[in-house]
Formats: C-alpha cells, structure tokens, sequence
C-alpha cells in the first residue's frame, strides 16, 4: 500500500516492484529494479528516503529516519531489519535481523552482520565489516563478500519481476515517475545457481 503525506507522496520506478502488503507513505523515492517487500513499513514522513538501482528491502523490515537518507544501488537489508540510517552506500548488505539506529553512516561495499545492533551517529568508512552490539567495524569485506551482495540484490530483483508478472505487485498509476527512463540493466537471468 502506498500512502500520500502532508504533501508528500512516494514515487516508484516503472521496474520496480512493491509487494501488496507492503506500507510505504510520504516522500520515499524507490529507482529501478528496486523491490519491496511483505510487512515491510518505508515511512518518509518528514524526511525524504531515496532508494537506488536493485535495493532490497526484505520482509518485515523498517526504514524511517531523522535526517534526509540516501541507500545506493544493489543495497540489502535482510529480513526483521529496523533500520533509521541517513547513508548506506553502494552495494551494501545489513544482515537479518540489524537494528541500524539514528544518523548512520554505512560506507559502500559494506556488510552489517546478522543481528548487530548499530548505535546512534557510528560512521564506518567503504568495506567496513561491522559486528557485535554495540556494532563495529572488525575488518574489511573482500571481493568475495562484494560479490555475494550484488548476487543477492540481482536475485531479488529478478524476483521482484516474477512478482510483478504474477500481478502481485501495488503500485497505483499516481505513484509511478513520470516519464521514467533508466540506463540501469535488466537483472541478468535467473540460472540453476540462484538463490533466491
């Protein structure tokens, strides 16, 4: 469901996809390939939230903030994430689980590991590796971890396509950009490797 704000109102790629029982209100911006999922509350209601290319935002998560935020493309917040970041850069992943608390900053290439708790105001800079409660950056992500991430943000989309196409998607006509066009590829196809 997506909900319009004191004058603010979402607005959602043409690609994207916005599961039905999904809840998204006010000044959230969702770009292309970018999916939203079951139970998931996105809620910009008195600071913008822009979402890049291939996020993914997993079931029952919570995304809201207290200062503008920005979340790059091929980000991931796993399932049962709370997440109240202000940046969380490019292809990033925070783990199921996460609680990400207020004016974080989440550098590129990053990875925030199942369950750690983030406190208020942490800044970590690119291929930070962050664990623990309180969270924090232990060591550096690898190439491998780099590519894990982008895998499952392509996987998600390529889902979000499957949804779409089966009609599951909920995204009103006023909600979509206008004239919207991308440069930014289609997910590449699904092979027997997936894990989706």
């Amino acid at each position: 469901m997506l909900r319009s704000f004191n004058g603010r109102s979402p607005k959602v790629h043409p690609t994207a996809f916005v599961s039905e029982a999904a809840y998204v209100v006010g000044d959230v911006e969702i770009g292309p390939y970018s999916s939203v999922w079951p139970g998931t509350i996105i809620r910009g209601d008195h600071h913008k939230i822009v979402l890049g290319a291939y996020v993914d935002i997993q079931d029952n998560c919570v995304v809201h903030t207290d200062s503008d935020a920005v979340y790059g493309d091929y980000v991931t917040l796993g399932h049962h994430v709370i997440c109240h970041a202000k940046a969380v850069g490019t292809n990033s992943l925070i783990g199921n689980g996460a609680v990400v608390n207020g004016e974080v900053v989440v550098g590129e290439y990053s990875i925030v590991a199942a369950g750690s708790l983030v406190l208020d105001n942490a800044e970590f800079p690119p291929n930070s590796f962050i664990v623990g409660s309180p969270a924090e950056a232990r060591r550096e992500t690898e190439e491998r971890h780099h590519q894990m991430a982008k895998g499952i943000a392509q996987g998600y989309a390529r889902n979000g396509q499957d949804f779409k196409e089966a009609g599951l998607g909920d995204v009103p006509e006023e909600f979509l950009m206008a004239d919207a066009t991308t440069d930014v590829p289609p997910p590449p196809e699904r092979t027997s490797m997936s894990r989706d």
